[in-house]
């Protein structure tokens, strides 16, 4: 056994010891915010903005693969509106409209909480793009709260899809949001997203971190 390879046998069997000790790990996620956005299918894109218009890309996410359009739109509900809504991309199999609770209440709309995807039994809405409109039968929903983990951080920590966490962010504001979903993917990059109802009730500033606290 050579220095190096007696050093490591060292350090393993003092961690050994010293790891009882050393109590639960400290599992932290950075958070974004965000806002009400739209995501939609290459149809309704072409109904919206021209037949064939592409997805103008203008500000990566950091979901890699995801990204912000040029392209804004109309949202249109029964009580009311907001102009200009950003559009986020790549085109996907269903169109479907994230707000807040509060965009919710001036639209005039009641959606459920739901994980992104989960459009079954949503209410519709209006979209108004420069070439023409849509009237969707279903479709919009308030975000539930949800980190994206890749799976390195996951196995590390002894994490699971589809897992209930709580999050502590500390600070002026300090909160706990409970029952927030990971969802692990190869596909994705660690981060805990949250609407902006959810960032003004912690005082979200960017690059805060929460800390993940299993249920």
């Amino acid at each position: 056994m050579n220095d190096e390879q007696l050093v490591e046998a060292l350090v393993e069997r003092v961690w050994q010891q010293v790891r009882p000790l050393a109590g639960p790990p400290v599992m932290q996620v950075e958070l974004e915010a965000s806002g009400r956005h739209v995501h939609v299918t290459r149809e309704h894109a072409d109904i919206l903005f021209g037949k064939g218009v592409p997805l103008t890309s203008i500000a990566d996410l950091s979901q890699p693969g995801q990204f912000v359009c040029r392209e804004r739109i109309g949202v249109v509900g029964p009580k009311g509106e907001f102009g200009a809504v950003v559009i986020l991309g790549p085109e996907r199999a269903e169109t479907q409209v994230e707000i807040s609770a509060t965009d919710a209440l001036m639209l005039g709309v009641k959606p459920p909480v739901r994980l992104s995807g989960d459009l079954a039994g949503t209410p519709g809405i209006r979209l108004v793009g420069p070439a023409g409109e849509v009237e969707l039968d279903h479709g919009v929903m308030v975000a539930l709260r949800h980190i994206h983990m890749h799976p390195s951080y996951a196995e590390r920590y002894g994490l699971r899809d589809r897992q209930q966490v709580s999050v502590r962010v500390a600070g002026e504001r300090a909160v706990t949001f409970d029952n927030t979903v990971l969802r692990v993917s190869p596909n994705f990059a660690t981060y805990m997203h949250i609407d902006y109802d959810e960032a003004n009730a912690c005082g979200f500033k960017k690059g805060m971190v929460g800390t993940i606290l299993p249920q």
